[in-house]
């Protein structure tokens, strides 16, 4: 299974104490949203008096600041990067396969892909776009489709319809993400075999406001079905 960036992720922290819980549950990233019409937002200064860097600086096992961006501008992402120690940048809107090569090549980088009805084969299309445009992500995020939306609506995507998904995406890692709590995570993962996970809206007990027990059984959950693997 090609390597991803993380294997469990805890996106939309708002709060501080948010992101400790998630890192002393056992998430290998936290993500931080900068899309200012999602519920989950946060802008520099409210990161910078969160203060996630002395959090980073006691870590002694991979942790990850994630940035989430939707349609952004090259400028944009570089000085949140910079602002808020984003270590790897996400991608979630309708980026055109040409912008990828513009970012930052010293991060990696994560291209979020709403499924829809066309199934895989129009995300390995996708990939291939960005591959003839100079750059190759280095891992594919699948998200529910939900028309006007860019993730977070709790959806699920077909796990069936990914279950052949390395046929189509090569060495491309695949994160899985839509709707997973902890009482799906272990299915999800049994069925799709990505390479990791993605949970907001399933942790969490109001938008942008997770709950501590949530994120610590769907830590647990996904750890011991993806050792599975």
């Amino acid at each position: 299974m090609p390597a991803s960036p993380f294997q469990i992720k805890v996106c939309g922290i708002t709060r501080p104490t948010d992101g400790r819980v998630a890192f002393e549950a056992g998430a290998d990233a936290i993500g931080l949203n900068f899309y200012a019409k999602s519920p989950r937002y946060v802008d520099a200064p409210t990161v910078e008096a969160m203060n996630l860097r002395s959090l980073k600086r006691t870590v002694y096992r991979p942790f990850h600041q994630v940035g989430l961006f939707v349609n952004a501008s090259v400028e944009e992402i570089r000085n949140r990067v910079d602002l808020a120690q984003i270590d790897i940048i996400q991608i979630h809107g309708d980026e055109p396969p040409e912008f990828l090569a513009q970012l930052p090549r010293d991060i990696p980088l994560i291209r979020a892909r709403r499924m829809d009805d066309r199934g895989v084969a129009a995300i390995a299309e996708d990939i291939e776009a960005c591959r003839a445009a100079g750059r190759v992500p280095d891992a594919v995020l699948v998200d529910a489709f939900t028309p006007g939306r860019y993730g977070g609506t709790g959806e699920t995507v077909s796990w069936a319809g990914l279950a052949d998904h390395s046929r189509w995406l090569g060495d491309v890692p695949l994160i899985l993400a839509g709707g997973l709590t902890s009482e799906n995570v272990a299915e999800a993962i049994r069925i799709v075999r990505p390479a990791g996970v993605d949970t907001a809206s399933g942790v969490e007990s109001s938008p942008g406001v997770k709950d501590p027990d949530k994120i610590r059984r769907f830590v647990e959950a996904a750890r011991e079905a993806l050792e599975r693997l």
